[in-house]
């Protein structure tokens, strides 16, 4: 893996952790991109917080569509749709860094000393 790829790879990382750091649960801020994490914070714990962040995204998603279905007055079927995409988006994102990450290991793995 090249060092472009692995800068894109922790360009991903860092602006889904500024994503999901940012998500409320019943408001989700745009994805801010390029945003460093906070200097105290390790590797497992913006990964930690990444993924809780996709899981709240995911559930605001399916509250929102149950209320809809429920048929609660003031829950748009647009803004449901919207919200089911970005927590598909997001869940997307995730496995695609995921998958960069598995890989990146394997190559350090399979390197020669």
């Amino acid at each position: 893996m090249s060092s472009v790829q692995i800068s894109q790879v922790l360009a991903e990382m860092r602006a889904l952790q500024s994503r999901i750091g940012a998500a409320q649960l019943d408001q989700p801020q745009p994805l801010s991109i390029g945003a460093p994490p906070p200097a105290h914070a390790d590797f497992g714990q913006i990964l930690q917080r990444s993924i809780d962040g996709v899981a709240r995204m995911e559930d605001h998603a399916d509250r929102m569509a149950d209320a809809y279905e429920a048929g609660v007055k003031g829950v748009d079927l647009t803004k449901v749709m919207i919200e089911v995409q970005k927590a598909g988006l997001a869940f997307h994102a995730m496995t695609e860094i995921r998958n960069k990450l598995i890989d990146a290991y394997n190559q350090v793995m399979n390197m020669s000393v």
